[in-house]
C-alpha cells in the first residue's frame, strides 16, 4: 500500500505592499528547512477564507510557527509599551492553529514569534522591549548582523525533545528580537538560555503519548549556509522525522483537494 503524503502546515504572514497590495512575504530560509524535512507543505494565513484555513489545516501532520510581528499585549492582558507592528489577525489564526495542535497531538517547531506565541497561548506572558523593561539583557536586538553568531545558548540537562542534538557545551545563536518570555505559561518547559538568562528554548510536553514540541527563540533558518550541517539543519530534520513517525502511527481526517475547492 502507497504511504500517504505527510503534510506540514506553515503560518505566513500578510503585509502591506508599497503599491498598496497585501502580499504573503517570508524568508527564503524557511522553504529551505521544510526541504529537509521530508514532508510536503500547506501555507496558512489570514488572506484565506476562515473556513477554508479550517480544512485545510485538518490535513496538517505537523506545524511550523514562524516568526515575524510581535504579538499584541492584549494577549496576555497588557496595554502596549514598546511592541511593534502587530497583527491581531495574525494572532488570532496562530493561536487557534496552535491550539488545536497541542490538542491532537502533531509536532510543533516555533521560531522566535512562534515560540512567544505557544507561551502565551499557555497563559505566559512576555518582555514588549528587553532595553526598557528587563535590566541586564544582552543586546538581543542585532537584525543588522541576522545571519551571525551573536551570543550562546546554555541548556538543561534532561531535554527530551533536543536530546541528541544541542551539544553539552551549548551553541552560539543570531538573535534579532526585542521581547522575549517574561512569565512562562502553564506547561512551558524552559531548556536553553542565554547568558543573561532569558528563555531562548523550549519544550512542551513530558508524556509517553506527547508529541515532540519545541521552541526557539533565534531563527534557524537564516543559519542554514551552503550545506546541511550544523545544529540548525538538525533541527529541521528532527522536526521532519517526528512528523513522518507520528503521521504513520495514526489515522488523520481524509480531506481531498476536491471538497477544498468547493467541488
Amino acid at each position: 500500500m502507497t504511504e500517504r503524503e505527510v503534510f506540514i502546515a506553515v503560518t505566513v504572514p500578510v503585509r502591506a505592499s508599497d503599491i498598496g497590495i497585501p502580499q504573503i512575504i517570508t524568508e527564503a530560509g524557511y522553504q529551505r528547512g521544510l526541504q529537509m524535512t521530508g514532508c510536503s507543505t500547506l501555507t496558512l494565513s489570514t488572506a484565506l477564507d476562515p473556513d477554508y484555513a479550517d480544512r485545510l489545516f485538518a490535513m496538517a501532520d505537523g506545524l511550523l510557527l514562524t516568526g515575524g510581528e510581535d504579538l499584541d499585549p492584549s494577549n496576555y492582558g497588557e496595554e502596549s509599551a514598546g511592541s511593534r507592528d502587530v497583527s491581531p489577525e495574525r494572532d488570532a489564526l496562530e493561536m487557534d492553529m496552535a491550539g488545536r495542535a497541542l490538542e491532537r497531538d502533531i509536532p510543533i517547531l516555533a521560531i522566535c514569534r512562534g515560540m512567544q506565541l505557544l507561551n502565551v497561548l499557555r497563559g505566559g506572558s512576555l518582555y514588549q522591549d528587553l532595553d526598557r523593561q528587563r535590566d541586564g539583557s544582552l543586546a538581543h536586538d542585532r537584525f543588522e548582523m541576522f545571519d551571525r553568531e551573536i551570543h550562546p545558548v546554555r541548556f538543561e540537562e534532561g531535554t527530551r525533545w533536543l536530546r541528541g542534538l544541542v551539544p553539552d557545551e551549548g551553541m552560539m545563536t543570531n538573535s534579532a528580537h526585542h521581547q522575549g518570555i517574561r512569565t512562562l505559561g502553564d506547561g512551558i518547559r524552559p531548556v536553553g538560555r542565554a547568558e543573561d538568562g532569558l528563555v531562548e528554548a523550549i519544550e512542551i510536553g513530558a508524556g509517553e503519548g506527547d508529541a515532540w514540541t519545541v521552541g526557539v527563540q533565534w531563527h534557524p533558518e537564516r543559519m542554514l549556509g551552503d550545506g546541511s550541517a550544523g545544529f540548525d539543519a538538525a533541527l529541521f530534520r528532527r522536526f521532519g522525522e517526528e512528523v513522518i513517525r507520528t503521521a504513520r502511527s495514526r489515522a488523520r481526517p481524509e480531506v481531498s483537494w476536491e471538497s477544498l475547492a468547493g467541488r
